[in-house]
């Protein structure tokens, strides 16, 4: 299951270093299913954040194929991957680029932690860029929940390959309400 990540821009009033009054416009990044839903759930993430009152400006669809948080780390950066691809039936080497957020303190580390997230890759890569992305933070749809994103994963994984649902279950071990409530 791959999830979709909106950009939100919300517009509010906040305390500069000098003790001032500042409006500004952040950005922030939601897993949702909607753009009704990222609405709802960037609205109930900046209430716990925000005391004053705040408007959201824009909500669009990212353009990352993954997100790596990293502990010990407090700004976010875009990094560009190109994988590189033979195709046989041409007999040239195709490059299809993709974007990681990677959360980091520098460049440099953010370089290390793309080169970490893209470990198991199998083919070639090159990292042709990276650079601070202006993503405040990022709320995760199933933040606290990730065992049983897994489990639904694995579900739904196997029953996409067998024709028969009950030999899937038969094989996994499952939280019945994770996946009802996944359903839904």
């Amino acid at each position: 299951m791959s999830a979709t990540w909106y950009e939100c821009k919300i517009k509010f009033k906040k305390i500069d270093e000098n003790g001032m009054l500042k409006v500004t416009n952040e950005p922030y990044l939601v897993d949702a299913l909607s753009y009704t839903e990222a609405e709802s759930r960037i609205t109930e993430e900046m209430m716990s954040y925000v005391s004053e009152e705040f408007k959201i400006t824009n909500i669009k669809v990212a353009n990352f194929a993954e997100i790596h948080p990293f502990e010990n780390a407090d700004r976010w950066f875009r990094s560009k991957v190109a994988l590189t691809a033979y195709d046989e039936e041409s007999g040239k080497e195709r490059k299809t680029n993709m974007y990681l957020l990677v959360q980091a303190n520098d460049v440099k580390e953010a370089y290390d932690n793309t080169l970490y997230a893209m470990k198991n890759t199998m083919g070639e890569f090159t990292i042709p860029a990276i650079s601070e992305s202006p993503i405040m933070d990022v709320f995760p749809y199933f933040s606290g929940e990730e065992d049983g994103l897994e489990q639904i994963e694995k579900f739904n994984a196997l029953k996409a390959s067998k024709p028969v649902a009950q030999e899937v279950e038969d094989h996994m071990e499952f939280d019945a309400e994770v996946v009802a409530e996944y359903q839904e």
